[in-house]
């Protein structure tokens, strides 16, 4: 086989493919080795960077402090109401005490309105302090009987003078009432008019008895017939003796006769402070007995019942106005009409001296480990023990949306403190105290931190206003809220 000789145009050619294949390789040699990492650096690669600071900016706004609380709509001073006593006769009849007829849930009740029945017999509703303990009628006094008086008077039944003795006047007007609403007034009944008859009969037979022992002469005669003749001193024992048993007769029956005549029942009438009542919730069903309450009233007046924690109960105080808010979004107003049991009023007014960082949300400024004395002299001024939940009344004059909401959900937001015009504000978290109780707040600038000691105000939905004591503190500056 013969060589074939290349010249030297050939072999330049073949320099220049072979050093473009190795520069090839080169540049595939070196990207591959930018790309490929050890696992030293690889795992440092993927280290998290270091930590810094994080900070909010200064801001200047006007506050306003607030107690938010979740409550139930209720109509207010809701009272038990029992009969004190049966209705009817309590004599001859023997009337079973059942009820004929309940009350009406939701039914508002004036004077003069009926309650219930009865076996029949009108449980009435009067306006007085002194509640119905006893049967009213002739002969009755006290201050019962001038409050039944006074509400005789007002219902259009003059009984007379407002004395507090029960007179024929007032028996009157007692029956012209009863009979105003449909019913007949408690006459004496069967066995009142048998009690009176039996006692006329003994006052006669008395009488008799007296005369007999008088027409008995000295003599021994008596109406012509010889009798055996008696001594002056057994005439006088004899005559003595009939006198005390028709005085003794006719005592009994004065006193009968001084309580005899139309009465008003111990069952049948209620009396109550204030007058008028909302029928709440009925504690009987028909044909049921009498035994314990009866009914529950409240005035009309809608109220919402809350309850808050102690912090935030210690910022509030009577009279305070209050935003409540129903479960579909429209608001009335209203105010706090109690705070807890009694002396809580003292402590919501120290409470509202103070309304800063604790009020608001129910969160404190930010403090250092170190602050536990502060602590310690801040809970000394609130509530025993601040965790205790406080109890709230929160009075609504015009319900309107809540008027048919008993029971329901709302919404109460108390306005404890605002400024009056804008402040420094910063969060809550940006504030440290010190060891010698002095608020501070740490600011970034120029790469460096600044501590600058602060005043704290008015705290509210997680900010709180603060006042440098010290150096300066502007709108836009970066404090620290967290590492």
């Amino acid at each position: 086989m013969s060589r074939v000789r290349r010249g030297p145009a050939g072999r330049s050619r073949q320099v220049v493919i072979i050093v473009g294949v190795v520069a090839v390789v080169g540049v595939g040699g070196w990207i591959t080795g930018t790309q490929m990492q050890s696992p030293a650096d690889a795992a440092a690669a993927h280290q998290p960077p270091k930590a810094g600071s994080v900070t909010v900016a200064v801001a200047r706004q006007k506050l306003t402090a607030t107690v938010v609380a979740q409550g139930t709509v209720e109509f207010g001073a809701p009272q038990g109401i029992s009969l004190s006593g049966p209705v009817g006769s309590s004599g001859d009849d023997e009337i079973a005490q059942r009820v004929t007829k309940l009350p009406t849930e939701g039914e508002t009740l004036t004077e003069g309105s009926v309650l219930m029945q009865v076996s029949g017999r009108p449980v009435f509703v009067l306006r007085g302090p002194v509640p119905m303990y006893r049967t009213l009628g002739p002969g009755s006094s006290g201050e019962d009987v001038r409050q039944l008086q006074g509400a005789l008077r007002r219902l259009g039944h003059d009984p007379g003078a407002v004395s507090g003795n029960f007179r024929e006047g007032t028996a009157a007007a007692v029956g012209r009432w009863y009979e105003s609403k449909g019913y007949a007034p408690q006459n004496p009944g069967v066995a009142d008019r048998q009690q009176r008859a039996e006692l006329e009969a003994a006052v006669s037979s008395a009488q008799l008895a007296l005369l007999e022992v008088r027409s008995v002469g000295g003599d021994g005669t008596d109406g012509g017939t010889v009798t055996t003749p008696q001594s002056g001193e057994a005439a006088d024992l004899r005559l003595r003796s009939a006198q005390r048993q028709l005085d003794q007769a006719n005592a009994a029956l004065n006193a009968f006769e001084a309580t005899y005549g139309t009465k008003v029942p111990a069952g049948e009438v209620v009396f109550l402070p204030d007058l008028p009542v909302r029928v709440d919730k009925v504690k009987v069903g028909l044909g049921g007995s009498l035994d314990g309450e009866v009914v529950t009233v409240t005035s009309s007046d809608v109220v919402v019942q809350a309850t808050v924690p102690g912090a935030d109960g210690a910022a509030l105080r009577e009279g305070m106005t209050a935003r409540v808010e129903t479960a579909d979004g429209r608001e009335v107003r209203g105010v706090v009409s109690r705070i807890g049991g009694a002396g809580a009023g003292q402590a919501g007014d120290r409470g509202s001296d103070k309304a800063g960082a604790a009020s608001g949300d129910g969160q404190g400024a930010g403090t250092d480990e170190e602050s536990g004395e502060e602590g310690e002299a801040a809970a000394g001024s609130g509530p025993a023990d601040p965790s205790a939940p406080v109890p709230l009344e929160i009075s609504v004059p015009d319900p309107g949306p809540l008027r048919n909401q008993s029971g329901g959900a709302a919404k109460v937001t108390i306005e404890v403190r605002a400024s009056r015009e804008s402040v420094l504000v910063v969060p809550l978290a940006a504030v440290r105290t010190s060891t010698d109780g002095k608020a501070r707040v740490q600011v970034q600038r120029n790469g460096t931190t600044v501590t600058v000691p602060v005043s704290v105000g008015i705290a509210a939905a997680g900010l709180v206003e603060v006042t440098p004591d010290s150096g300066s503190l502007d709108v836009g500056d970066q404090v620290v809220v967290g590492q």
